[in-house]
């Protein structure tokens, strides 16, 4: 029996009768899969033999086909030729425009055949149903220990290699895990806490560096100027980051669907569509949202904060996109 169902896959008689009436008369001598034409099996055969014939010609990696291959060099040319019609997002891939439109329309057609649950991606289901089949395919190469995600493995592995990515900006101690750093931060005392002190809104700080930043926000002071376009920043990293929107450097990439993006923050955003996390709740109609921006603008229905004016007619909107929109009514 199927540990996982496709609900929008074919009668399994209907698959049989076609590789009866020879409609798949290509088989695998290894694994016996038919398919309706040859060169499927060519292609096949190379998981079997290991081949991979072409090769990326920027970072030498090669591939199994040439369809890979021309997916793959769109990580180095930012090509993005698939765009989603509700939200105008680009896309490198159709398959990840195809499992992005799934947020629009809310399609969820994979599922459980183990509690009935239904997801929007193959992958989660599939690291769903681990839950019901205890399957753990991850092995730590040091100990032989199993994991049922890859993420666990990785933190799992720096108890060997000693890594301790996440460190305390006020004592500089290192942790193997974020959560380990939060509840680190929390032993600081609450007068450390309030040692730097606005003197415009009188919101305390723990470094001075962050109320130096924090200040520039009452006073407009934007020192960062990008080179290529003179756009202005506050923060020194901001500018970091905004210089790989021309550089088109993107050294962030997702474990789950190799997706590569230009900071950080947007790898964590992205990392929650794949594990359909939503820790945000909204405190009036019980809402979930995946990242905080989402619940702070959604207050502002139920509050009616309006907190975007325009400078030009003093009109007050809700979204920051809203009033972007307003002004080019102006600008025609």
């Amino acid at each position: 029996m199927s540990s996982f169902t496709d609900v929008r896959a074919k009668h399994p008689l209907e698959t049989q009768l076609k590789t009866c009436l020879g409609k798949k008369p290509y088989k695998c001598s290894e694994c016996q899969k038919c398919f309706s034409d040859k060169y499927k099996v060519v292609y096949h055969m190379r998981i079997h033999t290991g081949e991979k014939p072409y090769q990326c010609s920027e970072c030498q990696k090669y591939f199994r086909n040439k369809y890979c291959l021309v997916q793959h060099m769109r990580i180095h040319t930012g090509e993005k030729p698939y765009q989603c019609s509700e939200c105008q997002k680009y896309f490198r891939d159709k398959y990840y425009l195809v499992q992005h439109m799934r947020i629009h329309t809310g399609e969820k057609p994979y599922q459980c055949s183990e509690c009935q649950k239904y997801f929007r991606d193959k992958y989660i289901l599939v690291q769903h149903m681990r839950v019901h089949t205890g399957k753990t395919p991850y092995q730590c190469s040091e100990c032989q220990k199993y994991f049922a995600q890859k993420i666990y493995l990785v933190n799992h592995q720096r108890i060997h290699t000693g890594e301790r990515p996440f460190n305390c900006s006020e004592c500089l101690k290192s942790f193997k895990e974020r959560n380990a750093l939060l509840k680190h931060v929390k032993t600081h005392s609450v007068h450390k806490m309030e040692q730097y002190q606005c003197s415009y809104c009188h919101k305390y700080f723990t470094q001075k560096y962050n109320l130096v930043v924090h200040i520039r926000l009452h006073t407009g002071e934007k020192p960062f100027k990008c080179a290529e376009c003179l756009k202005c920043f506050m923060r020194k990293d901001d500018l970091v980051a905004h210089m790989r929107v021309h550089t088109r450097e993107k050294p962030f990439q997702c474990s789950e669907c190799q997706k590569y993006f230009t900071a950080k923050c947007s790898l964590i955003k992205h990392m929650k569509v794949h594990t359909g996390e939503k820790p945000f709740q909204c405190s009036e109609c019980q809402k979930y949202f995946k990242t905080k921006d989402s619940i702070v603008a959604h207050m502002r229905v139920h509050t009616g904060e309006k907190p975007y004016q325009c400078s030009q007619c003093l009109e007050y909107f809700r979204y920051k996109n809203d009033l972007r929109q307003h002004i080019k009514a102006h600008d025609k």
